[in-house]
């Protein structure tokens, strides 16, 4: 029992890291790493060889079969999804300490929505975590000739919506301040200077919060729109800040008490900002402490 409560402390980040990775979501990587968890405690450890090994087979085939799951639900999903953000800090969740690349960035967690649940497990622990491909067949049940055709499949379609170069990340920083500052002053020309030709903004309110219902497109209309929330948002006293989520800059909105109402995730290309998801919906903030009501703050109860 002392060698699974050891291995509980030890295995965790690894487990929560391919849940997350797997699912885009926090809540549902937890409540896989947990199940994980009770499944080995469950079976015990005795003629387990390669301790790892088996975690990353029980907390993929898991994750498989919820994401199965989550894509039905993600079907009636009210808006664009977008996945739960990371927000890096001192006093983060350490369950939630996994290396912030650009496997786990927004836009990257997004893109792998584009491949089959099986497809997204396979790349990820030969791509991501460079498992052999031995490995890689004994987790998700099927041969090794058979992994190398899915893993093939995979990249195509992933490199297919992938950027070819990614920014720096002084590079990102530095566009990410500002955008910012562009945004405090309420410049419409800086705004639009910071922007690629064919900048996307998505919100995700999942119909618990007001948010675009479809993806805009352009400099001018996000520009425009960007600084309509904003003067919006110093009315109510709502703070922005800069910090890191998913590996990227994001822009956290605050209410006047400090309660979290949103997340904007900022993706640059090439000096220019090419993305921004604001993640709105309160269930997929939780995790990140108190938890502002922005349908209360735009005075809209029902």
């Amino acid at each position: 029992m002392t060698d699974l409560a050891q291995a509980h402390h030890e295995l965790r980040p690894l487990m929560f890291s391919i849940a997350y990775r797997m699912l885009g979501s926090v809540v549902e990587a937890e409540d896989v790493v947990q199940d994980a968890f009770l499944r080995l405690h469950r079976g015990g450890l005795e003629g387990v060889d390669n301790l790892e090994a088996y975690a990353t087979t029980v907390t993929t085939r898991l994750a498989i079969d919820t994401l199965r799951s989550a894509r039905l639900r993600r079907e009636q999903y009210v808006g664009p999804w977008l996945p739960e953000p990371i927000v890096q800090s001192d006093d983060m969740d350490p369950a939630h300490r996994i290396e912030l690349d650009e496997t786990v960035s927004t836009a990257f967690l997004v893109l792998l929505e584009a491949v089959s649940p099986v497809e997204r497990a396979v790349f990820l622990l030969r791509d991501v975590l460079e498992y052999e491909y031995a490995e890689i067949a004994a987790t998700v049940d099927k041969s090794e000739a058979n992994c190398r055709q899915i893993l093939a499949r995979a990249r195509k379609r992933i490199d297919d919506g992938r950027r070819r170069f990614q920014a720096t990340r002084e590079d990102r920083d530095r566009v990410a301040t500002e955008f910012l500052a562009a945004m405090n002053s309420g410049e419409l020309e800086e705004l639009e200077r910071l922007f690629a030709e064919d900048v996307v903004f998505v919100g995700d309110g999942g119909g618990r919060a007001p948010a675009i219902q479809r993806p805009m497109t352009g400099v001018v209309p996000v520009a425009r729109f960007l600084l309509g929330l904003m003067r919006q948002g110093e009315r109510l006293g709502v703070l922005l800040d800069l910090v890191q989520a998913n590996g990227q800059p994001a822009l956290r909105t605050r209410d006047s008490d400090g309660a979290v109402v949103g997340v904007m995730s900022i993706d640059v290309h090439d000096g220019r900002i090419v993305g921004l998801s604001n993640v709105l919906n309160p269930d997929k903030l939780g995790h990140l402490g108190e938890v502002g009501d922005l349908l209360a703050l735009l005075g809209r109860r029902d």
